[in-house]
């Protein structure tokens, strides 16, 4: 992964907070962006930051037209968390830092796993 600028943090951070979904599957962690497909260039932007990430679409269905944006693995833990983890706290915004949180503690195992503190 490349080294990000400030404002390449804050944009990315920015987003997450404000679009992004931090779960899991069950068995593994993953920070998803869903946005639409006006904003495709933005969606390259995000995952060419993150270049173990994965963009997913256009998908076209119900009335929506959206991309998909997904860190997991070591995209999610040793590129994106450090990024978010820097800056995101209940100081900045508290239902975001929860959720962070939330999926820290339920996938804590396999993120110690793969190397995430």
């Amino acid at each position: 992964m490349a080294q990000l600028s400030e404002l390449e943090r804050g944009l990315i951070t920015g987003l997450l907070i404000g679009q992004g979904s931090f779960g899991g599957d069950g068995r593994q962690p993953h920070v998803m962006l869903r946005m639409h497909v006006r904003h495709e260039a933005l969606m390259h932007w995000l995952a060419d930051r993150f270049p173990r990430s994965r963009l997913y679409g256009p998908y076209h269905h119900g009335g929506r037209s959206y991309f998909q944006w997904t860190a997991r693995g070591p995209a999610l833990i040793e590129d994106l968390l450090p990024v978010l983890e820097a800056v995101v706290g209940p100081e900045l915004d508290g239902h975001t830092a929860d959720r962070l949180a939330a999926m820290r503690e339920r996938y804590a195992d396999v993120i110690a796993r793969r190397g995430g503190t």
